[in-house]
């Protein structure tokens, strides 16, 4: 339950980076929005993002992987969106402001999970 709500501070410090860093990204600056967005970030990527790439599968091998960008921004728009329904809206410029806020959301939480250690690793390791 800890590493969960670990994880979920990650993802709303990647969202916060994004928002307050990448020009073209507006929406809000308080913590307790910022933390509903990341909610909806992480439903939308455990709801919606495995079908979708189940979907594009082929398209992600013909682009040898470079279509998950494709679908990271998708899910980050699709956040903003809901967001905008829910009341802690995320708008976005263009494409690329939505592109490259997703690749600094990526970015951040890929590091700072490093440092969050899985259960079922040590479990593994302890088998061996």
């Amino acid at each position: 339950m800890i590493k969960l709500l670990i994880r979920w501070a990650i993802v709303a410090l990647g969202l916060w980076v994004a928002i307050t860093f990448v020009p073209g990204i507006h929406g809000p600056q308080d913590w307790p929005s910022i933390l509903a967005l990341a909610l909806i970030f992480g439903l939308v990527n455990a709801l919606v993002r495995p079908l979708l790439t189940l979907l594009t599968c082929p398209f992600i091998i013909l682009t040898l992987g470079l279509g998950i960008l494709l679908i990271n921004t998708l899910m980050f728009w699709l956040t903003g969106q809901i967001g905008q329904y829910v009341g802690v809206g995320l708008t976005f410029d263009n494409f690329w402001a939505a592109f490259f806020g997703a690749l600094v959301v990526s970015i951040i939480s890929v590091v700072l999970n490093v440092f969050v250690k899985d259960d079922r690793e040590w479990r593994w390791r302890e088998r061996k």
